[in-house]
């Protein structure tokens, strides 16, 4: 089997990118990250991801983006928004942290250079998502530019490929997928303002995303909501 390196934070998506990178025949090494934010019972579930696809190794790389802040994720100054009407509008909210993507796929890059691994996965969305900028095409397109530019394997021609398996997905297509691929997805968990006990919320914009894909999907939603 081929090696790949799939970002994982213990959501839905990543986990249904996971299903995929091992549908596609790779061996995966998971990478998480502690960066500070509010919402870290998300690692929880994604050392149990990471269990479920029984991966060769799950690094949980600690980086503090508290030091700048600059999302509600991230800063205690800022409120995560609430009962948002997603549809209605076009702004980025203040979820939105500065340059994850860019700095997560850093990271996955570095070590999918010193592993050997030619390919990366990442669970980015362009369909059913907030509106964040680090998950359109044209920014996996132009950082596909960068990786190739700016390591030793890709000046000596073997290119990295970043796979975006969701992109595309409504989030009901993303589910069902999963669920064809046998992705258990009452051990994910994808809230922003989950309670003391790691309950989700259901008013975030990533609970409201969540759950009307399990409904428009037909699928019974395993979260547990307060």
């Amino acid at each position: 089997m081929k090696n790949a390196v799939v970002l994982l934070s213990g959501g839905l998506d990543s986990a249904t990118c996971c299903a995929f990178a091992r549908r596609d025949g790779f061996e995966l090494y998971a990478m998480s990250f502690s960066y500070g934010q509010r919402h870290s019972v998300e690692l929880d579930a994604a050392k149990r991801v990471a269990s479920y696809f029984n991966v060769a190794d799950h690094k949980i790389v600690t980086i503090d983006l508290r030091a700048f802040g600059g999302s509600s994720l991230t800063s205690d100054a800022m409120d995560v928004p609430l009962n948002r009407d997603i549809e209605s509008t076009g702004d980025i909210p203040n979820t939105y942290v500065p340059a994850r993507n860019t700095i997560f796929l850093s990271f996955a890059l570095g070590w999918a250079e010193v592993a050997g691994c030619d390919d990366l996965y990442i669970g980015v969305n362009a369909v059913d998502y907030s509106g964040y900028p680090d998950c359109r095409p044209e920014y996996i397109e132009a950082f596909s530019k960068v990786a190739n530019l700016a390591t030793k394997k890709g000046v000596e021609g073997n290119n990295f490929t970043i796979h975006t398996p969701l992109i595309n997905l409504t989030k009901a297509e993303i589910i069902k997928s999963g669920i064809e691929m046998g992705v258990d997805y009452s051990i994910t968990h994808s809230c922003y303002k989950p309670s003391d006990d790691g309950r989700a919320c259901g008013k975030c914009d990533s609970c409201v995303l969540r759950h009307n894909g399990f409904v428009a999907a037909g699928v019974a939603d395993p979260t547990v909501y307060c």
